[in-house]
């Protein structure tokens, strides 16, 4: 290790999020962030429900953020030449095409939020039969939804000319933006690596979590042809290497999708470990080992890691919520409610019985929800293990304390996605220490009695009940021409926020009603 620096062999993560890019430069030895850049990303709605971004945007980000974070090292007097090796994460499901000649993308990137594939969905769930659907979810670990790259793909295949004539030509690639990423850093046209790792695969619900390899009564399912599709490697091995820039050489050994590079930084590598990211979305996983774990309550099945070629796949069970921080944007941004997302803790703070006036306990009622169901399928949860842009708001993590009843525990290095990206990859090369000590975190304990947890929740899951059913304009627009002006207020907001349910927004339509 002597031809090393004074922080030793360094390793680079590339953390490409739904919001924004970073380039995190660590510490192999100690997991210490040296420095980092970061870059916002943008979103596109072209209509109602359509969500998309600029693969080329995210790639130039990625490349920027490259090259500023190197230069921040040898400003801080590191040699960049110390960084021998980068993992990369990655938005899940997150869904590119793009010409192998070219190299320019033939359509947005579809993000993973997106629901233009809400028709195809609904007719593969009524022209396939009960059987046929079954075995999808039996073999992915994924239901039938918009969710999944799949029915983006289908998508795409069905309605953009350009990828048409692409697959026509044999000229067209597909792939989550760890492929689009991969492909370019390494040569893009001029020889690019086509790969993906097997967990962001396990999100396209192409892949059997048992074979880990396109399956192809999935490809049939879906009618999507494998040619498109990047080969599948292990979460840690050597994909290829930077063909150009300030880390020219620099192999990329590392590939995690955003959630279970999570668990990994997490360091929840054993049974029963369970990590929640508050993010756009809130994302809890439940390390199962080596097992294939199928809920009967709405969870996913999905591939955890596999940390090298000749290492075993671990799975986890997945709750997702898909609008957690997005809402806190949209209050600062949409209603101008907030001047600042980190204004929420304060807010929250103050408001009298913030059980039912907060969208912290949205997200704290629904995370507890997917927690029951991962305890039901397999062991209730011992504590619980957050990161994530929200995970900040102290009060959101005594919130959920309170309404798991389990302790909450949060690092104070929060960038475990990140470090779970630099762990892969560190691991490949042998350079990262098999254990460390856990990191220095704050711990936020139950603070409320058995009873009053009881009463929140029924409290809670009585308010979703009665917000159920506003799911389209058309179902509830004569409706709400008959309601009292908060019913109307509350009845008109962005129907993703449905997911929240009525009890956290019981608040934002007092304080319309006062703008």
């Amino acid at each position: 290790m002597s031809q090393f620096g004074r922080f030793g062999p360094l390793i680079g993560a590339i953390d490409e999020g739904t919001s924004n890019v970073k380039f995190l430069v660590f510490a192999a030895n100690t997991s210490e962030v040296l420095t980092y850049h970061q870059i916002s990303l943008r979103r596109f709605s072209p209509q109602e429900g359509w969500v998309e971004q600029d693969a080329i945007e995210i790639l130039n980000a990625v490349i920027e953020c490259i090259e500023v974070t190197t230069d921040n090292l040898k400003k801080l007097d590191i040699n960049p030449a110390d960084v021998v090796g980068i993992g990369i994460t990655n938005q899940r499901e997150t869904t590119v095409v793009w010409n192998s000649f070219t190299g320019q993308p033939l359509y947005s990137a579809i993000v993973w939020l997106d629901v233009r594939t809400a028709k195809i969905v609904d007719d593969l769930s009524k022209t396939k039969s009960a059987p046929c659907i079954n075995a999808v979810a039996q073999t992915s670990g994924l239901p039938l939804s918009t969710y999944f790259s799949s029915v983006k793909l289908k998508w795409l295949l069905k309605n953009v000319t350009a990828v048409q004539q692409a697959v026509a030509a044999r000229e067209c690639m597909a792939g989550t933006v760890d492929s689009w990423l991969i492909w370019n850093l390494t040569g893009g046209c001029n020889g690019g690596i086509h790969i993906t790792d097997v967990t962001n695969a396990s999100r396209t619900q192409l892949m059997s979590l048992r074979s880990l390899q396109w399956d192809s009564g999935l490809l049939r399912f879906f009618d999507i042809p494998i040619e498109i599709l990047p080969k599948i490697k292990s979460s840690a091995e050597i994909y290829g290497y930077i063909s150009s820039g300030p880390l020219v050489g620099v192999p990329i050994a590392g590939c995690l999708g955003d959630q279970q590079a999570a668990l990994v930084g997490q360091g929840c590598m054993k049974f029963g470990q369970v990590k929640c990211t508050y993010g756009t979305g809130c994302f809890l996983l439940y390390n199962t080992g080596d097992s294939i774990v199928h809920s009967q309550n709405g969870l996913l099945t999905t591939v955890a890691y596999k940390l090298g070629p000749d290492a075993p796949p671990v799975y986890a069970l997945e709750g997702s919520v898909a609008i957690a921080g997005d809402t806190l944007q949209w209050l600062c941004n949409g209603l101008g409610i907030i001047d600042d997302v980190q204004d929420t803790e304060v807010v929250a703070a103050e408001v009298d019985e913030n059980d039912q006036g907060s969208i912290c306990f949205g997200v704290c009622q629904q995370a507890r929800a997917a927690a029951d169901a991962m305890g039901a399928a397999c062991a209730p949860l011992r504590r619980l293990l957050a990161d994530g842009g929200m995970a900040q708001n102290g009060t959101l993590m005594q919130m959920q304390a309170d309404v798991l009843g389990i302790p909450v525990i949060r690092p104070l290095m929060m960038e475990s996605t990140a470090l779970g990206a630099a762990i892969a990859a560190g691991q490949a090369l042998r350079l990262w220490p098999t254990s460390t000590p856990s990191p220095p975190a704050d711990t936020f304990l139950p603070a409320i009695s058995c009873e009053e947890r009881e009463i929140r929740r029924v409290k809670w899951e009585k308010a979703v009940d009665r917000c159920m059913g506003w799911t389209t304009k058309n179902d509830y627009r004569q409706e709400v021409l008959d309601t009292d002006e908060q019913d109307r207020t509350t009845a008109v907001l962005p129907s993703g926020l449905f997911f929240l349910g009525t009890a956290l927004l019981v608040i934002i339509a007092d304080k319309l009603k006062s703008i």
